[in-house]
């Protein structure tokens, strides 16, 4: 995660390696130069009864691997999974190059590039599962 830039809020909050720090009264910028330093912006972060979604549920687990709960080996298959699982559904070019580039960031360890990555399939699954709704809802 070498060069990771930061670009932080006021007050806004940030766990970096199990610790959390809480940014000033102004936006700042931090530079993270240690490699595979663990980093989640606790906005991003997911609380386990919200994880309900495909999506969610795989970008829960490799948020354990940033928070220090789970270990990279113990979730690899289960990301590799989730992933594949995801990419029979989500076929479109946009959600194909997500998925290759979190499949891509689990084989090289660096899950916040994975969580990313799967966070940016969050719209179109909250959309492919509203228009699912709206289809079961307007049929007699």
């Amino acid at each position: 995660m070498s060069g990771l830039v930061l670009k932080l809020g006021p007050h806004e909050r940030v766990l970096i390696n199990g610790a959390v720090v809480e940014n000033g009264d102004k936006r700042s910028r931090l530079a993270i130069m240690t490699p595979n330093a663990n980093i989640l912006r606790l906005r991003d972060a997911i609380h386990p009864q919200e994880a309900n979604t495909p999506v969610k549920r795989v970008c829960y687990v490799a948020q354990l691997v940033l928070t220090g709960d789970a270990t990279a080996d113990d979730t690899r298959q289960q990301l590799l999974r989730g992933i594949e699982q995801l990419s029979q559904v989500l076929t479109d070019h946009d959600s194909r190059t997500m998925l290759n580039m979190a499949t891509k960031a689990v084989l090289d360890d660096q899950h916040y590039q994975v969580l990313k990555a799967l966070r940016a399939l969050l719209p179109r699954e909250e959309r492919l599962f509203a228009a699912a709704a709206s289809r079961e809802g307007g049929e007699p």
